[in-house]
């Protein structure tokens, strides 16, 4: 048999299919593995290039397989997805998987330490508890209100709600028995809500990228932890522009024929960083409409010309090619005299 130049790799919990190929690309390697066999596989086997796509548990295998001397690269599955050429099945995905890796213009995933994916573990048990606290004040306020409790918005009037329904002594005996079971859900959440902020601050302090990124107006210390954990080493983006349009911050293009039409942005890349700056620049907006806070220039004559929401996608576009410029140059971000959120590639 010919040497294996390189390998698809499609993974899953116990099974994984390999389709590998020889350097005239004739296929040479169509087998499937038990997770202990293709350990033992990969363990005997010269170096070679492997291809995963970037899923549940694909960095520990990139970080396994390069500690075995492998040459690995994992592959967002958008990208993996038009090699596939008919059917979905194990050994189409890992055909389509080694075709896709032998591409010169193919775009990879960083392989992400396991500190790194220990941050990224954070901001998700972190997000978690924020759906589950707001799912649980949501169901509080609305079971109040068939009782005609109405309490005032903002999750910051929860808790008094919460007093205001126990000390109701009109109440059923059974909704407040109830109300209470919810009220100590609500606050547990709350508590262990807290514990994961404080380890996620603890975090942000000890990480110079994040620190330095928060020094922007508009990003707090979970959004400049997100994009120091979670996007792409900042070097493997030509300018600001690619980095935002990583995120989906930049129109979709449908143009054709020399005529441009550009539509709504793209939301491809990580969709909690994409949220995060945005809700960020939305707040930052808030404060320049109660006059804490003043425009720039630019950001002013966007608020005369364009609606809020607009505006505050395109600050939030804004905020990150400032960010990724801080990231690739160091340094903190400084205002100029001139307000103006300085100039980005």
């Amino acid at each position: 048999m010919n040497p294996i130049s390189r390998i698809g790799m499609d993974t899953a919990k116990n099974v994984f299919q390999l389709h590998g190929v020889d350097n005239v690309e004739e296929p040479v390697l169509r087998r499937q593995f038990r997770r202990r066999e293709m350990i033992k596989f990969f363990e005997n086997m010269p170096p070679t290039l492997i291809a995963i796509e970037a899923c549940g548990s694909s960095h520990y295998w990139g970080r396994l397989l390069t500690s075995l001397g492998h040459s690995v690269r994992l592959i967002p599955p958008q990208y993996v997805k038009p090699y596939v050429k008919r059917g979905k099945n194990d050994a189409a995905d890992a055909e389509a998987l080694c075709e896709a890796v032998s591409r010169p213009s193919m775009r990879f995933v960083p392989i992400k330490s396991e500190e790194q994916q220990a941050a990224c573990m954070l901001m998700s048990v972190r997000e978690r508890m924020v759906g589950i606290k707001t799912q649980l004040s949501n169901a509080i306020r609305s079971y109040a209100a068939e009782f005609g409790i109405i309490g005032p918005p903002g999750r910051q009037n929860v808790n008094a709600l919460i007093e205001r329904i126990l000390e109701d002594d009109t109440l059923p005996h059974l909704a407040k028995e109830l109300f209470s079971l919810q009220a100590k859900e609500y606050h547990a959440v709350e508590a262990r809500l807290e514990e994961v902020e404080a380890k996620l601050m603890k975090w942000h302090r000890n990480d110079d990228v994040s620190r330095r990124i928060a020094t922007i107006p508009g990003i707090g210390p979970i959004g400049s932890t997100m994009l120091s954990v979670k996007a792409p080493p900042a070097e493997s983006f030509p300018s600001g522009r690619h980095f935002a349009a990583w995120l989906g911050l930049t129109p979709k293009d449908h143009s054709t024929g020399g005529r441009a039409r550009l539509g709504g942005i793209t939301k491809a890349g990580d969709p909690l960083i994409r949220s995060t700056l945005i809700v960020g620049a939305t707040a930052l907006l808030r404060h320049i409409r109660k006059g804490r806070t003043k425009p720039s220039r630019w950001l002013a004559a966007m608020l005369e010309r364009k609606p809020p929401k607009l505006v505050a996608v395109a600050l939030a576009n804004r905020l990150a090619r400032i960010a990724w410029r801080l990231m690739v140059s160091g340094g903190i971000y400084e205002r100029p005299d001139d307000p103006e959120l300085s100039p980005v590639s």
